[in-house]
Order: structure tokens, then sequence, then C-alpha cells
């Protein structure tokens, strides 16, 4: 009866961290992870490809210098990356217009 009770209990307690660790990475990666768009983002395609944010899955959240940047995947990461002033300008500018 003891060794039926701590085996549901060890049971439960790796499901909980297995879920646990499972959720942890959803939503913001300033490296390049998965996210999903705010509402008070100004752009609705990716700076990069010009293709429609979270036509791809999720879209791609980077930063640089203080600003947050959208792309509709992870291959666009490498070309944010060749000149992310450009592409953070790009959404500076949307948002002033905002």
């Amino acid at each position: 009866m003891k060794t039926n009770r701590i085996i549901s209990l060890t049971v439960a307690l790796a499901t909980a961290l297995i879920t646990t660790a499972a959720f942890a990475h959803e939503g913001v990666d300033h490296k390049g992870g998965a996210s999903a768009v705010p509402k008070t983002y100004p752009l609705k395609t990716c700076v990069v490809s010009d293709e429609k944010l979270g036509e791809h899955g999720k879209a791609v959240k980077v930063s640089h210098d203080g600003t947050d940047v959208y792309l509709c995947c992870k291959d666009c990461v490498k070309d944010f990356n060749k000149d992310p002033d450009k592409f953070t300008t790009m959404v500076k500018k949307a948002d002033t217009k905002k």
C-alpha cells in the first residue's frame, strides 16, 4: 500500500515537471524563439520577407537596441542579423505612423 502511494506521487511529480518544462519555453525568446505578436505591434508583415506574420506558425521575436521586431519565421533571423538597424528602423517608423 505504501509503495503504491510512493509510485503515484513520483509519477505525479514527474508529470508536473515535464509539463512545466514543455511550456516554459513558449512566448518571448530574445534569441529568435517562437512568440505571439502583441496587438500593439505596428506591423502585420515580416520586415525581412514581407510575408504575413503568423503565416508560418508563431512569429519569431528578435530584439535590437531595445526594439522588438517580429519575423515570420526562424529563417528570417539570419537576414535580420545582417542589418538589424535597417529592420528596427522600419518598425520604429511604422510605430510613429500609428
